[in-house]
């Protein structure tokens, strides 16, 4: 059945929202995202979108969920009460009804009645809500065909052509059986066919492979259309799969092309293919019959840098269908500015295509409570969590820039931000493979906006430096000489002068041991310093982050503490600390304090570890202290989610620490050891007074990975520095 009502375009380009709910079946385990993300208890979650403006939604009503047992039998609360309330909020549901899933367990996407099935599933939908009138029966059936008959990743973990050919025609069978079940409820109902779409590119030598991909990328939306006759250049694949011509001729026969095609493009969408392995990674190596080769990112290579991106993957689209069209996901789970620089360049090429005559309707923030797991496509259970829209690390979760840039895109169709200055890191030079690197390109100094980060020459702010360099973030970083901190007419010229966008203090008195004998240059860095920079950002309305310790506590509280708990220091160093924080925040109530503590990094020679491998690798004393408990800190993480809090805007006291790392010094340099395969031989215990416990914990929002993920980087980027 064919929908004849198509709909006049939108004069602005759309801001849709979309919430990850794939429900994967990996061997016999069920994964569902909106659990794992905790969606499935947070009905408030609807009212945070509707906020930002957001009126069409992509929303799971799916199979799986509602009659997990018996066809029979369905359990629509709680879908009952979240459509509702969307109905309420005044948002348009586009209802999923199998995302990325092989359908209950009496059933799977091998199974001949499973189309049958799922169109009994979608009548029951249209019916209980005939006021819903967009619908994706079925998400992406070609990147579901391919991970689960091609990869062998999903149920039931295929890997031959013949099954993922198999699992796609009774996808797609599925679509057509269900809209046609709709559509006699509801008549107006309107299909929106998602695909992730993206291109292979290839050497010379397997430009044949390359053409095979690329065709093979548009079967799902062919079949939909009633395109794959006997002239289509899959068509002998099909026969020679066991799918008849019958099968084939349902679709020329019922063709249900999609009244908006839904675009999906990712990073890792585009691949280059070569034979040349020795210039790739080995966990890219693979290969056909014929050849073996490497199966990388197209992005990694220079000389497709031009091809690459959503723009020329859309215009393609348009090009082939000449069908209303919307980017129904952009997603990246990368460091904040990336994301949002990612979700612009998706939404200028989605303009830009617009401006060009194609009829493209809206771009959808995907991942609206983000996901977990999928850079292992779900295989693996590590707890990966990418943030999206919002952050749920939070209770409740948390709206990130993303969040802002949705509000903006709403209400104008514009965005800015200061990292928005640079390129994602896909269109930087450090992204080529070393076969392919050319000389990186260094920013002009000019007048970007940039970072202003005191305290060059200390672990701290090398680090910010180094991990800005890295994210595109432009900055300056000065020591004493540059400017004195605690100087008010010197700090004042500085920020005239180079007018950063914020400013990221790292620099003060760091000898714990030697405060309490130095006092006045203690309290002068650390406290003084600290407020006068914050009066100059609050003057200047520039963004401030500053660094405390946890040393504002004095340990006897008798478990980790959080953000609300009453500093009480002991010792020059901690006075000082608490001090700042009381001072930052009364001059400049938006700056952001981050305690943090016993941090270490792989690139400087000065901290705990770097002593303690070296002493005990040359078989010498190392002595550690068992009575003090603290929270180990990998500065990498500790700068990553410093600036994405301040990306975010985040304000107020903070604490940042790797998660489960409250242990004693000795406790620390043991487990460290374990890991590095260093001797303990000549690890020392020692004890002093009585057991204290300045560990870190959050109740905000726990941001950093466990400290044994972090152990793990550490040694491995401490051999590579």
């Amino acid at each position: 059945m064919i929908s004849n009502l198509r709909q006049d375009p939108p004069a602005r380009l759309e801001v849709w929202g979309g919430v990850e709910c794939t429900v994967a079946r990996i061997q016999d385990r069920y994964r569902n995202q909106i659990v794992e993300t905790g969606h499935f208890e947070r009905p408030d979650d609807l009212n945070a979108i509707a906020a930002l403006g957001i009126r069409t939604l992509r929303y799971p009503v799916l199979w799986e969920t509602i009659s997990p047992d018996n066809p029979a039998h369905s359990d629509w609360r709680w879908h009952d009460k979240h459509l509702s309330r969307l109905r309420e909020l005044g948002m348009a549901p586009i209802a999923g009804l199998l995302h990325h899933g092989s359908g209950p367990h009496y059933t799977h996407l091998l199974d001949p009645t499973l189309p049958d099935m799922l169109a009994r599933h979608a009548e029951r939908v249209a019916t209980r809500y005939p006021w819903i009138n967009m619908f994706t029966p079925v998400n992406e059936p070609l990147t579901t065909a391919r991970f689960s008959g091609l990869y062998g990743h999903w149920y039931p973990h295929g890997r031959q052509t013949a099954t993922f050919l198999r699992i796609l025609i009774v996808q797609c069978r599925a679509v057509v059986l269900s809209m046609q079940a709709i559509r006699r409820i509801t008549p107006a109902a309107r299909l929106v066919q998602t695909e992730d779409l993206g291109k292979t590119f290839s050497s010379p030598l397997l430009q044949y492979q390359a053409d095979y991909e690329n065709e093979r990328r548009w079967l799902s939306l062919d079949l939909l259309c009633g395109r794959i006759d006997r002239s289509h250049p899959w068509h002998k694949e099909f026969l020679e799969a066991g799918i008849g011509e019958r099968e084939l001729g349902f679709f020329l026969e019922t063709p249900c092309p999609p009244d908006i095609v839904g675009i999906n493009h990712y990073l890792t969408s585009e691949r280059y293919l070569d034979q040349q392995l020795k210039c790739f990674p080995d966990n890219h190596h693979c290969g056909n019959q014929t050849h073996r080769y490497a199966d990388v990112e197209a992005i990694r290579v220079e000389q497709l840098a031009q091809q690459t991106g959503p723009l020329a993957r859309l215009r393609e689209a348009w090009e082939r269908y000449q069908l209303p069209m919307a980017v129904t996901e952009v997603h990246h789970g990368g460091t904040r500015d990336e994301q949002l620089r990612w979700l612009m360049e998706a939404w200028n090429a989605a303009r830009t295509l617009k401006k060009e005559g194609a009829d493209i309707r809206a771009v959808t923030l995907w991942s609206m409570f983000g996901c977990v797991d999928w850079n292992t496509l779900l295989v693996e259970h590590n707890g990966h969590y990418e943030s999206g829209v919002f952050d749920v690390r939070f209770a409740p979760p948390r709206p990130t820039a993303l969040a802002s840039a949705a509000t903006a895109l709403v209400a104008t169709g514009k965005f800015t931000h200061p990292v928005l200055g640079r390129s994602g890191w896909w269109r930087r030079d450090l992204r080529f493979y070393p076969y392919f690197q050319r000389n990186d390109e260094r920013p002009a100094l000019g007048k970007k906006p940039r970072i202003l980060i005191t305290g060059a020459t200390g672990t701290l702010g090398q680090a910010f430096g180094r991990i800005c360099d890295i994210r595109g973030l432009d900055c300056n970083l000065l020591g004493r000489q540059d400017m004195d901190i605690a100087d008010a007419s010197a700090v004042e010229m500085v920020l005239s002068q180079q007018t950063p966008w914020a400013v990221i203090n790292t620099a003060g008195y760091v000898r714990v041991a030697e405060a309490d004998h130095n006092a006045a240059r203690c309290l002068r860095e650390n406290a003084h310093g600290a407020e006068v920079l914050a009066h100059a950002c609050a003057l200047h309305g520039i963004p401030y982050v500053t660094f405390s310790s946890d040393l504002v506590f004095n340990g006897s509280l008798g478990r980790a503490y959080v953000e609300s708990d009453r500093v009480c220091p002991i010792g020059t160093y901690g006075i000082s600390k608490a001090e700042a924080e009381r001072r930052v925040l009364l001059a400049y109530p938006q700056a952001l304090v981050i305690r943090t503590s016993a941090f270490f990094g792989p690139w400087d020679h000065a901290n705990f570890l770097y002593h303690l491998i070296c002493k005990l690798s040359a078989g010498r004393q190392f002595e550690a202290c068992d009575q003090v408990m603290v929270s180990p800190t990998y500065v990498p993480d500790l700068v990553n989610a410093a600036l994405d809090l301040l990306i975010d805007n985040a304000t107020g006291v903070w604490h940042l620490a790797n998660q489960g790392g409250a242990l004693s010094w000795h406790e620390f340099a043991s487990r460290v050891a374990l890991r590095a395969g260093v001797a303990t031989t000549t690890l020392v215990k020692t004890s002093a007074g009585s057991r204290t416990i300045t560990a870190l914990t959050s109740e905000r929002g726990l941001l950093l990975p466990s400290l044994d993920n972090a152990l793990q980087r550490f040694l491995r980027d401490r051999k590579a520095a």
